[in-house]
């Protein structure tokens, strides 16, 4: 099965993702990129939850949908829009341990502010930002939870919090897979692969001269001149 990256898409968001996707086919032209939007899983009968006021993105829920899509087959990527990859994706797919249900980075991380992007509400919650990269072992038994009926009836914080597993179940990534901008420093973390625009990044107008900013932009130029 082909490497495939799923990615959140949110309709504030459009050239987010087209610069996140652009990141990643750009280093790896063969890797399948998805967008997950909302309005298609609606209409496919394969999302029909009540919007939530509190989701902060229209893909808050559907990431979980991946094993799914994946046709529990396989292993999987799934990564918010506001990121931009610096690596070839098989980097990442290379970090499969058919032992665990999916790895992430596991941040142990607290915001400092009251809101993120495009003003939208900081929720702090445990294992929060842990589910933003998820490399999922799609075929691993314990992931048939995540069926349909799952992902549309529990509640958020059982799915963010990965509670149909086991810890043991939860492999870790380094976290220069996603470096949280304004939370990882270089040098003294490390560089970062895959920078992750966490608290609102260059196409908002209010954190248009974040830190990596120019990163993004540069990213951009590639997307309309290739």
């Amino acid at each position: 099965m082909n490497n495939n990256i799923y990615v959140g898409w949110d309709s504030r968001e459009d050239i987010a993702y087209q610069v996140c996707e652009h990141s990643i086919k750009r280093r790896a032209a063969d890797t399948k990129v998805i967008p997950l939007k909302q309005n298609e899983l609606r209409e496919r009968k394969l999302y029909w939850r009540d919007k939530d006021k509190l989701s902060s993105t229209e893909f808050t829920i559907t990431r979980f949908l991946v094993p799914y899509l994946n046709e529990y087959k396989g292993w999987a990527v799934f990564c918010d829009c506001d990121m931009v990859w610096r690596v070839n994706p098989q980097e990442l797919f290379d970090q499969a341990d058919d032992t665990k249900a999916l790895l992430v980075v596991k941040h142990n991380y607290t915001p400092k502010e009251s809101t993120k992007m495009d003003d939208q509400l900081q929720l702090p919650y445990p294992r929060k930002n842990w589910s933003s990269v998820i490399l999922y072992n799609c075929g691993h038994p314990k992931n048939k939870a995540l069926n349909l009926e799952t992902i549309n009836s529990a509640e958020p914080k059982f799915l963010h919090r990965f509670e149909w597993l086991d810890d043991n179940d939860i492999g870790e990534l380094n976290h220069t897979w996603n470096w949280l901008i304004g939370w990882y420093k270089e040098p003294e973390d490390g560089a970062p692969k895959v920078l992750h625009y966490t608290e609102g990044g260059p196409w908002f107008e209010q954190t248009r001269n974040c830190e990596y900013d120019l990163v993004w932009k540069q990213e951009l130029i590639n997307l309309y001149t290739s």
